[in-house]
């Protein structure tokens, strides 16, 4: 099978969206910094600048706070009913899908993402997140407590108050909406900080939340790098909780911000290296099909890319062959063409980070047996890389490496292999291929590890809660566990007096 490879960059300027939002949201309206400063915003399929945006700094994550709390504290958001929130939700969804393509170019050009799958997967996923939780917001409510003695006692369930929520750049869409729609099912307020690479579909998102109603002060986008605006979030006295997503190291910053200032709770979706354990009596095809989906779908910027794949050796030879030929046929270019499978790196430094640990591959002494080079001179594109003879404690087997690079390890038994996918310091996901359910049910329960796929990956669903064991953090977004984090439980009791039974 022939490589086939493309840079496709002859597109680039002709699938420029108009970017029409670039400065902050705050209170309902859109306000340059109060710096005046901006950061350029970069389009990775050719390096190019798209637009300037305004670049938020303490100053400006004052401002939005302060309308946050007024909105919070004195606002009809909290007071209203979760029907009503559940409706004003229900309509912002739907802008989302009237805007689908308008939204996909933007999170094309910032981020180099499919824009083909931005508008079959993205962009009404997150309309259907919010559909999810607008339905979920009606719902919350406390317990009735059978005391042990002459007491009545219940329990309310009520909104947290303001939020910070720094999302990444990977999935500009579908985090701020992970990250946005259970906050706002339970009544609270917040202030999103969308990664300084990504920042424009934020800002589109901000717009139409105005334009379905939300009321002012209630979402609020600050634009900005995080060591200034993110860390200002994490750091600030008036932020109740921080919902963060991103890396280990900065999650662990975030952390001892929280600690620092008011104790403010934390909630932290972090890095994997996750494994994906294929068994000698799987479907060798359909395994080779999802290992090249788990490590190079969206250019295996994702944190539960299935980075590792552990084969059993009995099946091993054959499938190294296998995936070695069909990664070759995966196209890499111009993400605005549908034939290409995965467009550009986000940056140059994810680039050089990527290029980085290819060089640190081999001389670590793991076989390279495809790709492994950048294509082209323009723009940041990196060929589907495959590694076989990987050591189980080589850097890249060990670091999230967050590209499309994968690290083939072969194992003997059962045992075996359970530890080697537990030889991690992250839990995020993993991925098992096998027939025997025997096999399944054991190292499902095995691997230390946030979601199991069996016989699938990225299987995900609003209803399924998603988050991470040991470095990966903790927290559940999606599902109705991502509500939880959005709520303080409030325990209120009276006296019974005379009551003929308790």
């Amino acid at each position: 099978m022939e490589e086939n490879h493309c840079n496709g960059n002859s597109q680039s300027q002709l699938n420029l969206p108009k970017i029409k939002f670039t400065k902050l949201f705050i209170n309902g309206q859109f306000l340059d910094s109060v710096s005046g400063k901006t950061l350029e915003t970069i389009d990775p399929r050719t390096g190019e600048v798209i637009a300037s945006v305004a670049a938020g700094d303490k100053e400006d994550v004052d401002l939005a706070v302060k309308a946050a709390r007024e909105a919070f504290d004195h606002g009809p958001w909290p007071r209203m009913s979760g029907a009503e929130r559940g409706r004003i939700m229900t309509k912002l969804a739907e802008l989302i899908d009237a805007h689908v393509e308008e939204l996909a170019a933007l999170d094309t050009i910032d981020a180099g993402k499919s824009f083909h799958l931005g508008k079959i997967v993205d962009i009404p996923g997150a309309a259907n997140t919010l559909r999810y939780y607008a339905g979920a917001a009606d719902k919350i409510h406390g317990k009735i407590l059978k005391m042990s003695r002459p007491l009545h006692g219940y329990t309310l369930l009520e909104p947290i108050g303001v939020v910070g929520h720094i999302i990444p750049w990977n999935f500009p869409t579908t985090m701020f909406w992970l990250k946005v729609s259970p906050a706002l099912a339970a009544g609270c307020t917040m202030i999103v900080k969308p990664a300084e690479q990504t920042p424009l579909s934020a800002l589109f998102y901000a717009h139409l939340a105005k334009l379905a109603g939300i009321p002012d002060g209630v979402l609020n986008v600050v634009t900005g790098y995080g060591p200034t605006a993110g860390s200002s979030i994490a750091s600030h006295m008036d932020i109740d909780k921080v919902s963060f997503t991103g890396s280990t190291k900065v999650g662990r910053l975030i952390m001892q911000a929280a600690s620092a200032s008011n104790l403010k709770q934390v909630s932290l979706e972090l890095g994997g290296k996750s494994p994906l354990l294929i068994f000698d009596d799987a479907d060798i095809n359909k395994a080779v099909d999802l290992a090249l989906l788990a490590i190079f779908y969206n250019k295996g910027e994702i944190c539960v890319a299935g980075s590792r794949v552990l084969v059993q050796e009995g099946i091993y030879d054959e499938f190294v062959k296998k995936i070695s030929e069909k990664a070759k046929s995966w196209v890499v270019g111009d993400p605005f063409d549908p034939k290409v499978n995965y467009g550009p790196q986000v940056d140059k430094k994810q680039l050089d980070k990527i290029l980085m640990y290819i060089e640190h591959g081999k001389r670590e002494g793991a076989t390279l047996v495809t790709g492994g080079k950048r294509i082209g001179e323009v723009g940041y594109y990196v060929e589907p890389t495959i590694f076989t003879d990987v050591k189980e404690d080589s850097l890249i087997a060990q670091d999230e490496i967050f590209g499309p690079v994968l690290s083939v390890i072969k194992f003997k038994t059962i045992e075996e292999g359970i530890r080697s996918a537990n030889n991690t310091k992250y839990g995020l996901a993993a991925g098992i291929v096998t027939n025997n359910i025997d096999i399944a049910n054991t190292v499902s329960r095995s691997i230390r590890a946030g979601t199991i796929w069996l016989n699938c990956y990225f299987a995900f669903d609003s209803s399924c809660p998603f988050g991470g064991y040991k470095a990966s953090g903790f927290g559940r977004d999606s599902g109705m566990q991502a509500i939880h984090k959005y709520l303080q439980t409030k325990a209120v009791v009276t006296p019974l007096v005379n009551s003929p039974w308790l």
